[in-house]
């Protein structure tokens, strides 16, 4: 980051509400330069609400409207059959019964009341039809210019500074959507806040890639380089009935494309063909690699029917994939395909996905960095738990280690060739579960999967972290480093219990090895590990072993708040509900 925080807050977007001029505390950030304010009325900040807008293009099958989103579920009638769309998915059952027929009249009802989000994300109830239809006259027509810009988006979590008149930090705002950023910069246009942007930013373009931005003419130039570059589909057909040969044939070819849903003949077969990787090359010659490592070759082609675009398959071995499939829905970085009957392929283009495995590309990616054990599943036993703020290190002489209590533990391993595959050994003294035959079934810069040949239920996630590279992190590990701590709340949402005395005068100490050192009220003591590390946010790895009471705090937190003097950490469900709180706070 380009400020240098010395105290950092992560709050939600909400508590920005609550902010006045009034402040107590000053947060001591190096001040910018006036010049990287927002200005209220700049063309950057106007390009800046135009990325955040919401984009309503993808329910116009229901609504006929690119400015306006219709809040689901709704139901409506389609041709006099009545349906309950409860999801996008349900947008392609829509599509499919207008397609039936060609020469039919096709009609949807929507039945009211309903709720619609504009562009501002502002929700409106709508009681009849003669009400949706004055707000549809309102909006663009179809493929019209329109004030959002969908081509480019912001990378969340991003953050703000606020200032006040003598250009003094404040404040610093975390915002994780694009609501929320949309309400912060409709207030630095409204005057009500003077604010900059905490850089580098990452900036996601249409095709999935990503650049870096470092002030505000960098950001300004990325947006206006691509406002203009993708088709923003603002017609009223749902997926991409418009969408050329030429430009499908391009994008197919563009990057490695991963497996995520695959159903055939109304039999879901996920488990078969989850993360196979396909490469759509020139001459019509597709290539299909197997998580074992097989690569099948076959052949491929589009064109454009009456109803939209096709892809064609056709393989001498990979029958389930042999067909013609229409593509229902087609976005950057996804695509859709089905045919009547219950067939499914669901694609996701990985540009970073290495198709042509070798061991010394698999060794380049295990010697970089340090990795997590994310995922450990053994005999029906998750064991993850076992291996919290416990990385590993790969070295290039057959040596690993891993890292437990803050001290390096050695072991050997080896990448051995197997059938078209590639087989990880690893050998720790105490890690049986490690000590496995682990297939390799995909494999990109940070990120690395496996399964045991013996038991394919059996399987690893090996998750790259690479020490030092993240402002953010590095902030974190020298606060914990910097003073002994103690637990001063630790909240178990189920049921409304506080646990704090259970933790009553026990220390914290946190070196920069990875061991935690807890010392007990009678002075006794014993060591844990832990791990800062970026996973959807910051987030901070705590292992204790069995070792009571701490026992029960072994998980990967989420950092929701971290000050020189208190850290607040959450364990969300897989829903975002708070399950439990834990608050360190110094130990004075």
């Amino acid at each position: 980051m380009k400020a240098k925080l010395k105290t950092l807050i992560l709050l939600p977007f909400f508590a920005l509400l609550l902010f006045t001029s009034c402040q107590d505390e000053i947060v001591d950030i190096t001040p910018p330069n006036e010049a990287e304010a927002l200005v209220a009325n700049s063309n950057l900040t106007a390009m800046v609400s135009a990325t955040s807008k919401r984009d309503g293009s993808k329910d116009n099958i229901i609504d006929r409207a690119s400015c306006l989103s219709v809040e689901l579920p709704v139901t409506v009638v389609v041709n006099n059959l009545e349906i309950i769309v409860d999801s996008e998915e349900d947008f392609k059952t829509i599509e499919a019964i207008f397609d039936k027929f060609e020469d039919d009249d096709d009609r949807l009802e929507i039945i009211f009341p309903i709720t619609i989000i504009t562009e501002d994300h502002e929700e409106i109830v709508i009681e009849n039809k003669t009400h949706l239809e004055e707000l549809v006259a309102k909006c663009k027509g179809e493929n019209e210019d329109d004030d959002d810009i969908e081509c480019i988006d912001f990378k969340y979590p991003i953050s703000f500074s606020l200032y006040n008149a003598n250009f003094q930090v404040i404040d610093v705002v975390t915002v994780e959507n694009d609501f929320q950023l949309h309400r912060f910069i409709k207030r630095v246009i409204d005057k009500e806040v003077l604010a900059s942007l905490n850089f580098p930013v990452t900036m996601i373009l249409a095709d999935g890639s990503e650049i870096i931005v470092n002030n505000n003419f960098e950001l300004e130039t990325a947006i206006e380089d691509a406002k203009d570059t993708c088709d923003e589909d603002d017609d009223n057909d749902y997926g991409d009935d418009d969408f050329t040969k030429e430009r499908l044939d391009n994008l197919l070819m563009t990057c490695p494309w991963v497996v995520h849903d695959f159903d055939r003949n109304e039999e879901n077969l996920d488990d078969k063909y989850r993360e196979y990787v396909v490469v759509f090359k020139e001459d019509n010659v597709v290539k299909v690699r197997a998580r074992n490592g097989d690569v099948l070759t076959g052949t491929w082609t589009t064109r454009i029917g009456d109803h939209g675009a096709l892809i064609k398959l056709e393989f001498d071995t990979l029958v389930d994939f042999t067909l013609e499939w229409i593509v229902y829905d087609l976005e950057y970085g996804r695509i859709k395909l089905y045919q009547v009957g219950g067939n499914r392929i669901i694609l996701k283009k990985n540009c970073e996905i290495a198709f042509d495995v070798t061991k010394e590309r698999i060794l380049n990616y295990l010697q970089e960095c340090l990795w997590r054990v994310t995922r450990l599943s053994v005999d029906g036993v998750d064991n993850e738990k076992d291996y919290i703020g416990t990385p590993l290190k790969f070295f290039p002489d057959n040596v690993v280690k891993i890292r437990v209590n803050g001290e390096f533990v050695q072991g050997t391993y080896d990448v051995l060739a197997f059938n078209a595959g590639f087989v990880l050994q690893i050998q720790l003294e105490g890690r049986p579960n490690l000590q496995l035959e682990w297939l390799i079934t995909f494999l990109e810069p940070g990120l690395i999967k496996l399964e045991s040949l013996g038991n394919l239920d059996n399987k690893m996630v090996l998750e790259r972290h690479c020490p030092n590279t993240d402002d953010d992190l590095n902030y974190v590990d020298d606060v914990l480093i910097s003073s002994d701590w103690e637990v001063t709340r630790y909240f178990i949402a189920e049921g409304e219990l506080e646990k704090d005395d259970t933790f009553f005068m026990y220390t914290l100490s946190f070196f920069e090895t990875g061991r935690v050192k807890v010392t007990d009220p009678n002075n006794g003591t014993f060591a844990g590990s832990w791990l800062s590390y970026r996973k959807e946010g910051l987030r901070l790895g705590l292992y204790f072993g069995d070792n009571e009471p701490f026992s029960v705090l072994n998980h990967r937190w989420k950092i929701v708040e971290i000050k020189e003097t208190r850290i607040e950490l959450k364990d969300l469900d897989s829903n975002g509900n708070i399950e439990r709180i834990l608050v360190l706070e110094k130990k004075i």
